[in-house]
């Protein structure tokens, strides 16, 4: 199909017939906010999460809340999200609707068009207005010539439901059950076969991961300790806005909608934005059994200060310090404001953790939720699952043992370090913790379950693996280890 109609498939005539002037296109300010949000995404390796509220607000102002609210920012968002998640689902049956190539489309007109698809199979908006509005969309930001193209290619999308369509472009379970799962859920095949690896089990755990990536993640709050508690957020927020966490102590859920800012708990400090899934690995790592002192505390990958604020103020409580370092400057600063109005004593720091500034054997508790693929917060951030490639582990190998060993050197006798990751992949846990522990002599593992009281499917330990469709929460990875000699 081409970008101009064929005589036996032509675009829709223009409003007033012959002799009219040509009419403007309608600029609906939500879609093409969703349409800048998604070029930004891939045209600067942009997260959405980052760059929505700034659109947002610039909407807001331009446009006055009047014709500009609350509803229509959840429209955007649902649109951006939405698209993104299921970019792989709504590309096959693009390419099934086209003769041509994908790669062939260019990027803005293919951006267009997933938008589109979306509002026909992925949202309640009727068919009729989907389309009017996508191809009004495409005249304002590709021209009359490529909404021709747009518009010919969302009628053919909107022959048939999502269900049809993917009996049609999905390859049946029992020929090939990855490349099924691919297109079905909307996952990269490797990343598809990595979490089946990780996660073990049949085709039903996998669908159930794979559907809890495709779903909107619940906003969860964090009452940062000795500043504030779960039942003041909850008091604070109320009955029909929060709901007190599922595992965690600290932690408060917010209704579909929730927008924290809104809050003074967050606004102030008291309280910020951490998943439970992360709340829960700080919460292991505190409560695990040293022997002898307990004074000195490291967050070793600080950024961007959610752990380290919960652990600073859990380690106040103890009379302990904590020591929060991070390599990128900018971040370190996201850190020292999360930690800013700490009742106890800490230290943020720019530095290196795989050549520390501090000697061995200096703490008693470490923390090093390193970096890696973020495999396990793909509901929150849609695009990485796309961005991301297999080679990108080959990158994060090195860094991931290189800062568990010097957490190793870098804690004293007695004291433990957690190894934490936000990717369940096998080669950036438990492959990574066995090589660094069979070339390092003195360490043994400590069974994390019983920290995390009350958490059900944890496995056969001692680490512990956190799954979206099981715990709710991101998929984070947690082994504690305790120095021995």
């Amino acid at each position: 199909m081409s970008d101009q109609p064929t005589s036996s498939n032509r675009g829709p005539r223009k409003p007033g017939g012959p002799g009219k002037p040509h009419r403007r296109p309608k600029k609906d300010p939500v879609r093409i906010l969703a349409f800048q949000a998604l070029r930004a995404v891939d045209e600067r390796d942009a997260y959405a999460n980052l760059v929505l509220p700034p659109l947002l607000r610039k909407a807001r102002e331009k446009e006055g809340p009047d014709k500009f609210d609350g509803r229509d920012a959840a429209l955007a968002t649902e649109l951006v999200y939405g698209t993104l998640r299921r970019q792989g689902t709504y590309d096959a049956i693009v390419a099934a609707c086209i003769d041509r190539p994908l790669r062939e489309v260019d990027p803005p007109v293919l951006d267009v068009l997933n938008l589109g698809v979306h509002q026909l199979l992925g949202t309640r908006i009727p068919t009729h207005a989907a389309v009017s509005a996508s191809v009004e969309l495409a005249r304002v930001v590709l021209g009359d010539g490529r909404a021709k193209f747009v518009n010919a290619v969302l009628r053919k999308v909107s022959q048939h439901d999502l269900d049809a369509w993917l009996e049609k472009v999905a390859p049946p379970y029992d020929e090939d059950p990855e490349d099924h799962l691919a297109v079905v859920h909307s996952h990269p095949r490797w990343v598809v076969s990595a979490l089946w690896d990780s996660l073990g089990g049949g085709r039903a755990g996998i669908e159930d991961l794979l559907e809890a990536d495709n779903e909107r993640p619940e906003v969860t709050l964090v009452a940062r300790p000795g500043r504030t508690t779960a039942e003041a957020v909850l008091q604070e927020v109320g009955e029909d806005s929060g709901l007190p966490g599922r595992w965690s102590p600290y932690a408060v859920r917010l209704a579909e909608g929730g927008e924290p800012g809104a809050f003074d708990v967050v606004r102030t400090g008291r309280a910020g934005v951490q998943d439970e899934g992360s709340q829960l690995v700080a919460i292991a790592l505190a409560n695990a059994p040293v022997e002898g002192r307990d004074e000195k505390w490291l967050d070793g990958c600080a950024g961007p200060g959610g752990k380290a604020a919960m652990l600073a103020g859990l380690a106040a409580q103890r009379g302990a310090t904590l020591l929060a370092s991070e390599k990128q400057p900018h971040r370190a600063g996201l850190v020292a404001k999360a930690l800013a109005g700490n009742p106890g004593p800490y230290q943020v720091i720019a530095a290196d953790g795989t050549r520390p500034p501090w000697g061995p054997e200096t703490f008693d508790r470490i923390l090093m939720d390193v970096p890696c693929t973020g495999l396990g917060a793909l509901r929150r951030r849609p695009e990485a699952r796309w961005r991301r490639r297999p080679e990108d582990l080959d990158g994060f190998g090195p860094l991931q043992r290189s800062l568990l060993r010097t957490a190793l050197e870098s804690v004293r006798v007695g004291g433990v370090v957690g190894y934490a990751t936000c990717s369940p992949h096998m080669a950036e846990t438990r492959a990574v913790v066995d090589d660094v522990m069979k070339s390092f002599d003195g360490a043994e593992l400590i069974d994390a379950r019983p920290l995390l009281e009350g958490v059900p499917a944890l496995g056969e330990g001692p680490d512990v693996q956190l799954w979206p469709h099981l715990h709710g929460t991101d998929a984070m990875y947690l082994a504690l280890i305790r120095r021995t000699a």
